[in-house]
C-alpha cells in the first residue's frame, strides 16, 4: 500500500534539494522566503557565517499596523521592504531561495517587488 506524503513534506524535500546547490556568500547572500497561510517572511542570509543580515515579514509591527499577509499585495510590500533594508546594509546582489514553493503568486510577487526596488538576482 502506498503512503501519501503531505504538501509540506514534499515542499521540504524540494527545499532540501534546492539548498544542496544554493549557498549564500558574503558578496551574494541568500534571500530566503517562507510563506504561511496568514503571513510571509523574507530573510537575507549569509550562509558562510550563518547570520541573518536583513529580514522583513508581515508579522512585524504593532497590532494596528499589522495586516494579513496571505495576499499578493502584502507580499509585494515585504519584497520592497526587504530590498530597501538590504540596500541600506550595502547588499545589492542576492541569490533567490524560493523555499521549495512554486515560483507563482505570493513568492513571485515578493521576488518581482525586490527586483523593482533595486536588488539584483
Amino acid at each position: 500500500m502506498f503512503t501519501r506524503t503531505s504538501k509540506n513534506q514534499n515542499r521540504s524535500l524540494v527545499h532540501t534539494r534546492i539548498r544542496r546547490r544554493l549557498k549564500g556568500t558574503t558578496e551574494r547572500p541568500r534571500l530566503a522566503v517562507y510563506r504561511s497561510v496568514a503571513h510571509i517572511y523574507a530573510q537575507v542570509i549569509d550562509d558562510t557565517k550563518g547570520v541573518t543580515l536583513v529580514s522583513a515579514s508581515t508579522n512585524e509591527g504593532t497590532d494596528t499596523k499589522r495586516g494579513r499577509g496571505g495576499n499578493v499585495a502584502a507580499a509585494k510590500e515585504i519584497g520592497k521592504r526587504v530590498a530597501e533594508r538590504a540596500k541600506e546594509s550595502g547588499i545589492n546582489k542576492v541569490v533567490f531561495d524560493r523555499g521549495g514553493y512554486i515560483y507563482h503568486g505570493r513568492v513571485k510577487a515578493l521576488a518581482d517587488a525586490a527586483r523593482e526596488a533595486g536588488l539584483e538576482f
